[in-house]
């Protein structure tokens, strides 16, 4: 998955019933709302179980501790990254699926962490006092980096744990959050891509669906399984319909404070750029899987992951092309501007803040391709590029002092940095020569061939000569070589041939980097920051973007109506599932699912949909009942749903989620898991 967001248009300025809208700061939860709209009182115990019981998964997702001995619930999807990285030719446990009876037999996760949110504090005042009252929007913003940095510091020396401070309504709101990392992850259990992943891309973001995508870990601590502060009991009933659940996670990033003129942005130019991208990688990398087996299989991950991304960044564009959506959001913005305009002291403060976006976005797309060909991109494509670009930065970062360093190098975080770059995971070379070819691709078609930063990087070389020449030469596939590199010389870090290339990216880089956070991103914190306090200032309820930190939703198990009228169920079951299974990929089912079916109960609830309101990196968020107690997972949303990244609504939009008895009725009759299902308290 896939999907969540921002602003809450409230009735005065929608015309619309209050919907079950909100990826909520657990700390700023709108108990009342859910109390008179459900009657369920929603205590301080409630939201801090939801809190202590969920984990952050660094690889971008979400999941939630299910037993007292640190056994960890997540999707299958967001476990495949490790999956793929423990697979060998001989042993695909992709393909076969993964199942540890013991704990001697789990295996343990190259470079994985997880992080539990522990406490939360407001530090705006504090990053803000930083700043001089006239000093320019940039060097504010360079002066509110440095004081972020020195507040995650301080944290981090004096509690041990990792502390990030996180950046709320693009600046109008700093928290400052602690959380216990866990760095030993050992993968349980894991089924067969293929029942994971049933129907593949084509069935992606679609509803009725039938996936069994879950995935069990353990988290340890100096070789001992933990214990944590909370975990969720599996419910023995299961999810009815109608039922009330909360989703608690940790959504990506959303847009529904973006004006309307970011939005054209966006549907201009950011997402037309993304998706030529990734269009063009996928078919490399597909046309790289038909050279053999070993191909297919090393390939694999990286072809879902980007043809997801694809998919959902397809979705948003889609909202934002149809005059529909457009016209909602732009009516909203109207009425939101009227209402500030109507009265003298509100104008006054804020009449002027959507001119001054206007004109940030304009900023913003004159410096968009660029940024994302030389800073974005070589972070996007394979692994062995982000690893070279961290490798080459390190030693320079790490020489300046915290408040002169680039965000990601904060020493508050560098541990969790190096854990990435050091990780003895493997790495396919000629995977990784694709990737870099197809990197090479993107940043000719995005700064053109006469570019001075193409011509060097080229040297009248063609992209797919330039790529096999670096990956064949390059020493960073091995993980000594890399902490060798980090410590040396720039004049021996040069004399590898990918440090090299990235060295001819990064004074561009670099600029562009700082064109965009001083014309841009520092005038769009004071913006943003300004149009969240209009509507603070008129009463609204609003919640901040999602910025893949910790948020619950909430929303009950029901079904609605597609365009064309048709009932659309609240779940699906395994008889649903069979007769959806062609036999062909991707719709052929695994053998022993083909076995067993004799065995299973084809009426118990599969999947099922909610209103809850989650996004890309809720992925593997626990669904629990009022009782706190686990009747789901969530793993995907549908079509419907992937424009509430800009304005949310409920009439067809859905979270999708593995149902809990649907995945008890898998582990007990399919796969005989006695002593997982022992664990979970059956």
């Amino acid at each position: 998955m896939k999907q969540t967001y921002f602003l809450i248009v409230f009735a005065a300025f929608t015309g619309a019933a209050l919907a079950d809208d909100g990826i909520w700061l657990v700390n700023e939860f709108p108990r009342s709302i859910v109390k008179s709209k459900y009657g369920f009182e929603v205590s301080d115990s409630f939201l801090r179980n939801l809190q202590l019981g969920s984990v952050r998964f660094n690889n971008g997702g979400s999941g939630s501790f299910v037993s007292q001995d640190g056994l960890v619930f997540t999707n299958h999807h967001v476990a495949s990254d490790c999956i793929q990285k423990l697979s060998t030719a001989s042993q695909d446990l992709m393909r076969d699926g993964f199942h540890a009876r013991t704990r001697e037999a789990e295996k343990r996760c190259p470079d994985l962490e997880l992080n539990v949110l522990l406490k939360i504090e407001n530090v705006t005042e504090q990053v803000k006092s930083s700043t001089p009252a006239d000093a320019t929007p940039a060097r504010a913003a360079q002066l509110r980096r440095a004081s972020m940095s020195a507040i995650e510091k301080t944290c981090a020396d004096r509690t041990r744990n990792r502390c990030d401070v996180v950046t709320l309504f693009s600046g109008g709101q700093y928290h400052l959050y602690e959380y216990e990392k866990y760095t030993d992850i050992r993968l349980v259990f894991a089924p067969e891509k293929d029942i994971a992943f049933f129907g593949g891309d084509p069935d992606n973001f679609v509803y009725p669906r039938w996936n069994l995508d879950v995935a069990f870990f353990r988290a340890y601590r100096d070789g001992k399984a933990v214990t944590p502060l909370h975990y969720f009991p599996w419910s023995k009933n299961g999810i009815r319909k109608g039922e009330l659940t909360f989703v608690s996670g940790n959504p990506g990033s959303t847009g529904r404070l973006l004006t309307f003129a970011e939005l054209e942005m966006q549907r201009d130019v950011q997402l037309p750029t993304t998706l030529g991208r990734l269009k063009s990688l996928i078919a490399a990398l597909k046309e790289y899987s038909k050279l053999g087996p070993e191909q297919a299989r090393v390939a694999l991950e990286e072809i879902f992951g980007n043809e997801n991304s694809y998919k959902a960044a397809s979705g948003f564009y889609s909202g934002l092309q149809d005059p529909e959506f457009m016209a909602r959001k732009k009516a909203a913005e109207s009425k939101l501007q009227a209402a500030i305009n109507s009265n003298p002291d509100l104008k006054a403060k804020y009449g002027t803040v959507w001119a001054e976006i206007e004109a940030i976005a304009k900023a913003n797309r004159e410096l968009y391709t660029r940024l994302a060909a030389l800073e974005g991109a070589p972070n996007q494509y394979g692994s062995i590029l982000p690893i070279a670009r961290i490798i080459y930065r390190l030693a320079d970062e790490t020489a300046k002092p915290d408040a002169s360093r680039l965000r990601e190098f904060a020493s508050a975080g560098l541990s969790s940095l190096e854990a990435g770059i050091y990780s003895d995971a493997p790495l396919d070379k000629g995977l990784e020569k694709v990737i870099l070819e197809q990197y090479l691709l993107f940043l000719v078609k995005s700064l053109e061939d006469k570019n001075p930063v193409v011509l060097e990087v080229l040297e009248g070389r063609a992209p797919s000569l330039v790529a096999e020449a670096v990956i064949s030469g390059t020493k960073l596939f091995t993980v000594a070589e890399r902490k060798r590199l980090a410590a040396a010389s720039l004049e021996e870090r040069l004399k590898d041939p990918l440090l090299r290339l990235v060295s001819q990216l990064d004074v561009e880089a670099r600029r562009v980097r700082k064109q965009s956070e001083d014309q841009v991103q520092s005038r769009q914190s004071i913006e943003t920051a300004r149009l969240a306090q209009a509507q603070y200032a008129l009463g609204g309820t609003i919640y901040p973007d999602a910025t893949f930190t910790f948020r619950v939703s909430f929303g009950p198990a029901i079904g609605y109506k597609d365009k064309a009228g048709k009932a659309i169920p609240w779940m699906t079951d395994f008889k649903g599932m069979y007769a959806h299974a062609t036999g062909v990929d991707p719709l052929a089912l695994p053998k022993r699912w083909l076995d067993a079916r004799k065995k299973l109960n084809l009426t118990v609830p599969f999947n099922y949909v909610t209103t809850a309101d989650t996004h890309g990196g809720n992925s593997g968020s626990p669904t629990v009942n009022t009782k706190g107690e686990i009747v789901g997972i969530l793993f995907d949303g549908n079509l419907e749903g992937l424009p509430n990244r800009y304005l949310f609504t409920d009439e067809r939009a859905r979270s999708v989620h593995v149902a809990s008895q649907g995945v008890r009725e898998a582990l007990v009759k399919v796969y005989s898991a006695t002593e997982l299902l022992k664990e979970l308290g059956f």
